[in-house]
C-alpha cells in the first residue's frame, strides 16, 4: 500500500482525469467528465485517483452516501478504469489501497458496480480476481441480452414476418439529432402508463449530452406518414452499440416497427461494432426476469453476459496481505 497515493477528485483534476480515460484499456465516454456532472446535483461525487510515485495509473468513478461509497450511481456501470500495461498484481494492490483509503476515511463498505466484459477494450477483469481476494459479496446479478456481430445470427421467423410488414407499411427510419418526438409521443406516455414512471434522462439531459457526445449518442426514430410510431435511443462506445431506450406507439402495435429498426441498427448501421446490446431485462435489483422482453431480444440472435455489483467491507483491506507467492 505505501507504493499507492489515493486522493479524492476535484475540479482541479478535470484534465487529467480525462486523458487518463481516453487511454484506458476499460473506459466508455461514460467516465468522461461530461457525462459524470450533468446530473451532479443528484449524487455527492467522491470518485478517486490512484498514484504510483506521482503517476496516475488508475480512477474509480464514484459518489458517497452517508458511511458508504457507491461505484457511481449515475452510470450504468463502473469500477476501477486502468490502462493496458496495468498487471494483475498491481490491480490487486491497487485495490487494496482504495479500500484502505476508504477504511482510513471512516467509510464502512464499498458498493462496487462492474464494467461489464463487452465493453473492454482489452481484456480487463483483474478486479474481479480481487474482489473474490477481499471476501466481496455478490448483491445483484443482471443479464444482457447482447448479439455479438462478428458471428452469424439467428433471427427469428417472427422477427422476419414483422420486418417484412413494416416495409408493406412503408415505415421510414430517421436518424435524429434531438429526442423532443421520442421523447414526448413515445418514451414518456408508454413509461408512465405500464410502470408510473419516468425516463431517468429528461429531453433537456439528452440534448446536453449529445451536444457534448454528438458521436456516441444516437436517436432513431420510426415514421408512418411523418407520424412517429417508435425510437430507440443508442450509445455507442468503441465495442458496442448499446440501446439505452426502446419503445413504441402501442396503438401502432402492428405495423412491425422495432423489427425494422432493429433490423437496420444490427445489420447495417453498426454492423461494424463489436457488440450489440439491448441492455438487461432484469427487474427487483436483478432478482425477477422479464421473460416475455427477454424473449424478444433473444429472437433478434441475442444470448446473455452477465453485469455483476458486490458489496465489500473497506476492512477487508487486510484480506490482500500476504497472498503473493
Amino acid at each position: 500500500m505505501t507504493m499507492y497515493t489515493v486522493k479524492k477528485y476535484d475540479q482541479n483534476d478535470y484534465k487529467f482525469w480525462n486523458e487518463f480515460i481516453a487511454q484506458a484499456k476499460n473506459a466508455t465516454f461514460l467516465f468522461h467528465r461530461d457525462f459524470m456532472e450533468y446530473h451532479s446535483d443528484r449524487f455527492e461525487d467522491f470518485s478517486l485517483l490512484v498514484f504510483e510515485d506521482q503517476k496516475l495509473i488508475s480512477v474509480l468513478p464514484a459518489n458517497k452516501v452517508e458511511d458508504s461509497i457507491y461505484s457511481h450511481q449515475g452510470l450504468t456501470y463502473g469500477g476501477l478504469v486502468y490502462k493496458e500495461q496495468t498487471k494483475l498484481a498491481q490491480v490487486i494492490q491497487i485495490f487494496q489501497a482504495v479500500l484502505f483509503f476508504l477504511n482510513e476515511n471512516k467509510f464502512e463498505r464499498l458498493h462496487y458496480k462492474t464494467i461489464p466484459s463487452i465493453y473492454h477494450i482489452k481484456p480487463a477483469e483483474e478486479i474481479l480476481y480481487s474482489l473474490f481476494l477481499a471476501d466481496a459479496e455478490l448483491v445483484r446479478r443482471d443479464s444482457l441480452s447482447v448479439i455479438d456481430l462478428s458471428q452469424e445470427n439467428m433471427t427469428s421467423k417472427i422477427r422476419k414476418r414483422g420486418f417484412q410488414k413494416a416495409k408493406e407499411n412503408k415505415l421510414e427510419i430517421r436518424e435524429e439529432t434531438n429526442f423532443e418526438s421520442f421523447w414526448n409521443e413515445v418514451l414518456i406516455p408508454n413509461l408512465d402508463k405500464k410502470h408510473q414512471a419516468k425516463p431517468v434522462h429528461s429531453v433537456q439531459e439528452m440534448n446536453y449530452l449529445k451536444s457534448h457526445f454528438s458521436k456516441n449518442i444516437h436517436q432513431f426514430n420510426v415514421y408512418q406518414d411523418d407520424k412517429i410510431v417508435a425510437g430507440t435511443t443508442v450509445f455507442e462506445t468503441e465495442t458496442v452499440a448499446h440501446c439505452q431506450y426502446i419503445s413504441k406507439n402501442e396503438k401502432q402495435e402492428n405495423l412491425g416497427s422495432l423489427d425494422y429498426l432493429y433490423h437496420y441498427l444490427i445489420k447495417e448501421r453498426f454492423a461494424e461494432k463489436k457488440f450489440f446490446d439491448f441492455g438487461i431485462s432484469n427487474e427487483n435489483q436483478g432478482r425477477n426476469l422479464n421473460e416475455g422482453l427477454s424473449y424478444w431480444k433473444e429472437s433478434f440472435g441475442a444470448s446473455t453476459i452477465i453485469h455483476d455489483y458486490y458489496k465489500v467491507e473497506t476492512s477487508n483491506y487486510n484480506k490482500l496481505n500476504g497472498i503473493f507467492v
